[in-house]
């Protein structure tokens, strides 16, 4: 048996940050809203006749390997703990060779590691017939992946590469709902640049000193989620109805908004990137995740495309060619 799995990455368009629990219970109407790209997290799962477990990254470049599960389980650190700790939940009795791989550069911010943990939870859950439903695994990979970071981690990454497409993910006190947003897909993919910016030299903002912020009360922090959630519902609205003047307008507010709250996310080139790119026919840009580098979202003017992906060349970011991604993860077995 061969299983192959892949997941695609995302762009967040507004919303970020509250999707971490518990802050989105204290803003009414949370929403963060996000659409999967065709750049892609791949995991292939081969079974093996005895009990060993090799793992390896084919884009980083790393490999280990254990007798068992039991010395993977005994093992106090990992290179690769995203496989590792997925390993030691599912707890798969044969032995296995494990391969992932992803299209997301070094620090992009476009969630390649939560499309990569939704990719081998599902090869792992198909190896083991766990039976875990979509919307399990979800809860699972962000449980894993908070594992390996040590702090709170956020749920809205994992609904593109679970479903694809754009994505409105409601957040309250009912749970997470995800809500599929209607887009002309030909439309979509005229309007929208990417561009690689680089691995970040800080990591923008810090969502754990945040976090903290909030809880102690800080009227600052309360205040700015609030502007981060009205954004977010206003982006909600303006896709539905492929108001694309707004949604251009809101992704200009968002970013005008973020830098105030933390100059770290922006970085000279960035800065640049994004006045070359207005003059060429983009009507908003944000960086992508936590800023201070990584990946930068443009949305274009119909026919303007592609002087703005030329403009954005010529400040020295690289293009990252993306589209919206229909489907999410998809897992093949032969």
């Amino acid at each position: 048996m061969r299983i192959a799995v892949q997941a695609p990455c995302r762009v967040d368009l507004a919303g970020g940050t509250l999707d971490i629990w518990p802050l989105y219970l204290y803003h009414a109407h949370a929403v963060t809203v996000n659409f999967a790209i065709d750049r892609y997290a791949r995991c292939l799962l081969e079974p093996r006749a005895d009990r060993r477990i090799l793992l390896r990254s084919k884009d980083l470049g790393i490999e280990e390997s254990f007798d068992s599960l039991s010395a993977l389980a005994a093992s106090p650190r990992c290179k690769l703990p995203l496989a590792a700790n997925l390993v030691r939940f599912f707890a798969p009795r044969e032995g296995f060779h494990l391969q992932t791989d992803s299209e997301a550069p070094a620090g992009a911010g476009i969630a390649g590691s939560s499309a990569l943990i939704i990719a081998t939870a599902s090869a792992l859950n198909r190896l083991t017939g766990a039976g875990y439903r979509l919307e399990r695994l979800r809860e699972i990979a962000q449980n894993v992946e908070a594992q390996i970071i040590r702090v709170p981690t956020g749920s809205q990454d994992y609904y593109p590469a679970m479903y694809g497409g754009v994505s409105a993910i409601e957040l309250g006190v009912a749970g997470i709902l995800r809500h599929p947003i209607p887009v002309d897909p030909t439309d979509f993919n005229e309007r929208i640049v990417l561009a690689y910016t680089g691995l970040p030299r800080n990591s923008g903002i810090n969502n754990w000193e945040v976090l903290k912020a909030h809880i102690d009360g800080d009227r600052k922090v309360y205040r700015n989620f609030e502007v981060i959630a009205s954004i977010a519902q206003a982006m909600r609205g303006a896709l539905a109805k492929s108001d694309w003047i707004e949604v251009g307008r809101l992704l200009r507010e968002e970013w005008s908004h973020r830098r105030k709250n933390a100059p770290g996310i922006t970085t000279p080139l960035i800065d640049r990137l994004v006045a070359a790119a207005h003059k060429a026919g983009a009507t908003g840009a944000k960086v992508c995740g936590a800023g201070g580098g990584g990946c930068v979202f443009f949305l274009a003017e119909r026919g303007a495309r592609e002087s703005v992906a030329q403009a954005i060349q010529r400040e020295g970011a690289a293009l990252l060619p993306a589209r919206l991604a229909p489907r999410g993860v998809r897992v093949t077995v032969k």
